[in-house]
């Protein structure tokens, strides 16, 4: 799912080329690799995402967010000049530290081109400046110099792709326009450095990679979502999300299933359902988010509970939403049985989808 926060900005970029159409999505094309590992620069909106959980020598968790967004102002070919914005591209970047109290982030949007930032097509390779996500022969790298701390992962394949849907084409609502290719790595083992208030510590964990991409806007009554994916420690994997309506009513879901066997379920809307079960208000906005969650997919029953409460994103200097988007442990009957992240759009004001 996720990641349409770049769809916020579309009524200040997109108005003056609505003619254009763009690539639409297609149910039944299947997924080429490496090709669909990087950009797809017919389609209006693109994102790459890796979050996850890192623990340091002492034995401190931290979880970690790296967003790269890819959106596409106007067809290619109306303004052939090296100066015209052929993408704007956009990353967030965030840091949770349960031990600090606190969350580090960081975010850039950037026009493509010159040689400073872009999306390659044909495989992954995204970059802003000195910020990038590469994948390379056994998975990804990412390395972010933000304002407060510095990120350098090596992200390692463990698991065959998840493809969400119906075989990578997930529905986001009941219009069957609103469609995104969508696929994910779950299990990532990840190692590398993080550096933050002049110190650098080696870090491990685990971590979770989606890349998805689509033309159309998502469903107009939807004024944001919920959203988590779960590394579960058996080797399973779960992808949940639901569209909310203006009074918290749920219009759309969906949400994959893999278990440590291979065998994948997809999941209906009927089949989903996220009950919040304790709410947390943040002191800067005053926007108050259902940070404890009771999930219920099919016949599983879950309990998710943040590594921390503040881990609210402010990320409005690139596409104007504040959001929640944190760390998780998953729990049943008190027991855990992953980790993974969860996030919450539109609980201050609604995403502006068109």
């Amino acid at each position: 799912m996720r990641k349409a926060l770049a769809w916020s900005l579309a009524p200040l970029i997109l108005a003056a080329f609505a003619a254009y159409s763009y690539a639409p999505v297609v149910n039944g094309r299947s997924l080429n690799f490496p090709q669909d590992y990087g950009a797809h620069e017919d389609f209006r909106t693109e994102w790459w995402y890796v979050t996850g959980w890192l623990r340091t020598p002492q034995g401190e968790d931290l979880g970690f967010q790296v967003t790269f967004f890819r959106t596409s102002p106007h067809p290619q070919q109306l303004n052939p000049s090296a100066f015209a914005p052929r993408d704007i591209m956009i990353a967030h970047v965030a840091l949770s530290d349960a031990k600090r109290g606190r969350l580090w982030q960081d975010q850039r949007i950037r026009r493509a081109g010159m040689g400073l930032a872009g999306a390659a097509t044909g495989d992954a390779d995204i970059a802003i400046e000195n910020w990038s996500l590469k994948r390379e022969a056994e998975g990804y790298r990412a390395k972010i110099d933000a304002a407060e701390f510095s990120l350098d992962l090596q992200l390692l394949e463990t698991q065959a792709l998840l493809l969400n849907g119906e075989q990578g084409v997930s529905r986001k609502g009941a219009d069957p326009g609103a469609e995104s290719y969508y696929y994910s790595l779950p299990h990532l083992r990840v190692s590398g450095t993080v550096s933050r208030q002049s110190t650098s510590q080696q870090v491990t964990g685990e971590a979770w990679f989606d890349h998805e991409w689509s033309s159309e806007y998502l469903n107009p009554d939807a004024v944001g979502w919920d959203w988590v994916g779960l590394n579960l420690n058996d080797g399973a994997a779960l992808m949940a999300f639901r569209m909310r309506g203006a009074h918290g009513e749920q219009i759309w879901a969906g949400g994959t299933y893999r278990g440590a066997d291979g065998t994948q379920q997809s999941f209906e809307p009927g089949q989903i359902q996220f009950s919040a079960a304790r709410e947390w208000v943040s002191p800067r906005t005053a926007i108050r988010y259902p940070v404890e969650w009771r999930l219920q997919v099919g016949t599983r029953l879950l309990d998710i509970r943040p590594l921390l409460d503040d881990q609210e994103n402010d990320t409005r200097l690139s596409t104007g939403a504040i959001y929640w988007e944190g760390a998780v442990r998953v729990f049943t009957q008190g027991k855990e049985i992953g980790r993974g992240y969860l996030e919450l759009t539109g609980y201050g004001e609604p995403l502006k989808l068109r």
